[in-house]
């Protein structure tokens, strides 16, 4: 089985611009460069395995499709959308979020 390209919107790259500086602050490189590696290793997992992440936040929100895959040891959910050719990476979010709400903010909805 071949590896879908996995490709993050504008909002999802804003995600994780907006995680990596606070990691940088508030844990340093060391920290923030752990986050970047859990995100390359999602990102792996769900171009592999698209089906294995959680449908839940797509029946919570009526969106047929949307999965969820955990960062491993940062408390972020990666929310995706298996395509036909690549893998469409909505948003990655900290997981106490109002997820609900920050998946409707800038339109991700």
């Amino acid at each position: 089985m071949s590896a879908k390209q996995v490709i993050p919107r504008t909002l999802a790259c804003r995600d994780i611009e907006e995680a990596v500086e606070h990691h940088l602050g508030e844990g340093g490189a060391e920290v923030a460069l752990g986050f970047v590696e859990a995100l390359e290793q999602a990102f792996a997992h769900i171009g592999r395995y698209p089906a294995s992440g959680s449908p839940r936040y797509g029946h919570e929100l009526g969106i047929p499709g949307l999965r969820s895959w955990p960062l491993g040891r940062f408390p972020h959910l990666v929310f995706y959308v298996e395509r036909r050719s690549h893998v469409d990476v909505w948003r990655v979010l900290h997981g106490v979020r109002d997820i609900p709400a920050w998946m409707r903010e800038g339109g991700a909805l």
